[in-house]
């Protein structure tokens, strides 16, 4: 298991090195902040005077040389629009973001696997074709999209929900079920995949031959063997509300680390949406982790060698 650790490890700070490469050379693609920052009237000595405060007349290696070396420290620079630590802005609006991706992730399991474990059961039925109708609409619709439907039903026509901001209960929930019933549909169809496959195994017909009730066969037997896919895609569910987030917390006006990772693209930011970048980059990875350890507690033939 150390060694795995280890090789993982390893894998994660390759990972984060070339995302830092790609996401240094796509911001600075984005154009020259200089611009955006100077007012008007500003002569080209008073814009070199600003490149050079910035740090932005180096040549682009000797910037990501700088960068990385900071970083690696700790350091991800000061953010050019907001004149405070790129990092500390990102914390300060990770729990907003974490909040609202719990409250997602938990919705969708809510609702993606006790639908797919009852479309399994049910093979053939009205529901299960229901079901997978419904998790293929869920799937093809991008989840700006689904906001603003769910903006017009309940905050225009039913006016139950706000919009935009944050402070109730009731702000966290269109943008949850927003992010929420996308995942929910790619989880209900891996669900009931895995449901199918579990429920034709010969360990089910062995336990209901000998008379085990067919609520212990279901969830016992055959969903904690169905469990181990269920898990891949929750977590790669994960990092698709992580994506889905930047969207969500823009459409939604939720001030998280998407929407800021947009407003310091907007602003050509650099520190900021690298910094940003990263950060939600070395979360997935975490979690991909963690994952990977929580296999061996569902499947204990499943090793880390």
């Amino acid at each position: 298991m150390s060694i795995y650790l280890i090789q993982r490890l390893g894998q994660s700070l390759l990972t984060l090195l070339g995302l830092s490469v790609i996401v240094f050379a796509l911001a600075h693609l984005s154009g020259d902040p200089v611009s955006l920052l100077a007012p008007p009237e500003a002569t080209a000595e008073d814009m070199a005077r600003l490149r050079a405060k910035l740090g932005l007349d180096k040549p682009l290696h000797t910037q990501y040389l700088i960068y990385i070396t900071q970083a690696a420290q700790g350091d991800f620079g000061e953010s050019i629009r907001w004149k405070t630590p790129a990092m500390g802005l990102i914390l300060d609006r990770f729990p907003n973001t974490l909040l609202l991706s719990t409250s997602a992730i938990l919705f969708g399991i809510c609702l993606a696997i006790p639908v797919g474990v009852v479309s399994a059961v049910k093979r053939g039925t009205l529901f299960d074709s229901v079901g997978k109708v419904v998790a293929i609409i869920g799937q093809s619709m991008p989840s700006f999209w689904i906001g603003i439907l769910l903006i017009m039903a309940f905050a225009l026509y039913f006016p139950i929900f706000p919009t935009s901001g944050i402070g109730t209960a009731a702000h966290l929930v269109l943008p949850s079920l927003t992010l929420g019933g996308y995942v929910a549909a790619s989880m209900m169809r891996v669900t009931r995949s895995a449901m199918l496959d579990a429920l034709d195994a010969d360990y089910v017909r062995t336990a209901r031959s000998k008379g085990v009730s067919e609520w212990r066969v279901i969830w016992k037997h055959a969903f904690r063997n169905a469990a181990t896919p269920v898990l891949t895609i929750i977590a790669l569910d994960f990092a698709n509300i992580l994506r889905g987030a930047v969207i969500t917390e823009t459409v939604f006006g939720w001030p998280g680390i998407g929407k800021l990772a947009v407003d310091a693209v907007y602003a050509r930011d650099f520190p900021l949406v690298q910094a940003a970048v990263l950060f939600m980059g070395l979360v997935f990875l975490g979690v991909n982790l963690l994952v990977d350890l929580i296999y061996t507690r569902l499947d204990p033939r499943i090793t880390h060698g």
